[in-house]
């Protein structure tokens, strides 16, 4: 996008070619976007931490946008460990001198973060995560049949499940409507019913997110949720497991996934999984998709709380 003077730049990592924005010098910041975005979804944030002397490192994560060798057939290949790899051996390769990055996630991608923070502790100095908290493993529950035994065969998580099937449904309404629909608070992206974008995502945005999706498709983004089971098999030596570097969790009070998980984050559920969980934000007024909704805020929350893990 013209109006964005951000480095567009491509890694081998993890067998795949990973397509990644960047901007500005300093200490990285990676941000890990979710779905239906794309390393777009960062870019009030990649501005504002450049000009703060912060590296801001964006990237398509496997199956999204321009990064590409990732077969969308088969659903393991979008397991947690496999994600988490691209991304640990994107720092490597483009920040190896520096042994711990800033992370921020959104989504999806705060899910990949808190798997990130399991996995490889090591490498994260401090973590903003938005939207989706850390949810502990129950070793008693898959996610799929949960979500089906509680919210029903209509939920999102469970329709998603058929390879082809919301592939074909999106084919019929088109890519843009689609898209369109994803980011209405309350939409229904599985019907006809007219677009009327939320005032903080322009038709120049959703240009460019469906230019995008025109070229991948959906499948990509879809087998994240498909691979739910098997990242839920795959993680059981993490049971109990807590995330112990320092978070900060910003919400919007709107967004259903708050709504859903509110005693959890505010009554020391989350404090006793992420002990280094320092600060709950809850923004008014602002639904799932806050980074885009409400940048200022969101990047004053970024910035200061990164401030005190750095001299920048």
């Amino acid at each position: 996008m013209e109006e964005y003077s951000f480095d567009h730049k491509f890694v081998q990592a993890n067998g795949i070619n990973m397509h990644y924005v960047e901007k500005g010098k300093g200490p990285a910041v990676l941000f890990i976007h979710g779905f239906p975005e794309l390393w777009y979804s960062w870019r009030h944030q990649i501005s504002f931490m450049a000009e703060h002397g912060y590296r801001a490192v964006a990237p398509d994560v496997r199956g999204y946008g321009d990064t590409t060798g990732v077969p969308t057939d088969d659903p393991s290949n979008f397991s947690c460990l496999r994600v988490v790899g691209d991304l640990v051996e994107l720092v490597n390769t483009i920040a190896p001198e520096q042994d711990e990055v800033f992370v921020v996630g959104h989504d999806w991608g705060a899910m990949i973060a808190w798997y990130l923070c399991l996995f490889r502790p090591d490498k994260v100095k401090a973590l903003v995560n938005m939207s989706v908290p850390f949810t502990p493993r129950n070793p008693n529950a898959k996610p799929v049949e949960t979500f089906k035994a509680i919210l029903g065969d209509d939920f999102y998580v469970v329709r998603f499940q058929e390879p082809g099937k919301v592939e074909a449904e999106y084919a019929k309404l088109g890519t843009k409507k689609v898209l369109g629909k994803l980011y209405i608070p309350n939409g229904k992206p599985f019907d006809d019913s007219p677009v009327i974008l939320p005032c903080w995502l322009s038709e120049k945005d959703i240009d460019y997110y469906a230019s995008k999706y025109e070229k991948t498709g959906f499948t990509g983004g879809l087998n994240y949720y498909r691979a739910l089971d098997l990242n839920w098999e795959l993680t059981a030596a993490w049971t109990g497991a807590k995330v112990k570097v320092p978070v900060k969790f910003i919400v919007g009070d709107l967004d259903s996934t708050y709504n859903g998980a509110k005693d959890y984050i505010n009554n020391g559920g989350m404090k006793k999984d992420v002990p280094l969980l320092e600060k709950v934000v809850i923004l008014e007024n602002v639904g799932h998709f806050l980074q885009q909704e409400k940048p200022i805020e969101v990047n004053k929350q970024i910035h200061n709380f990164f401030m005190g893990f750095s001299s920048t």
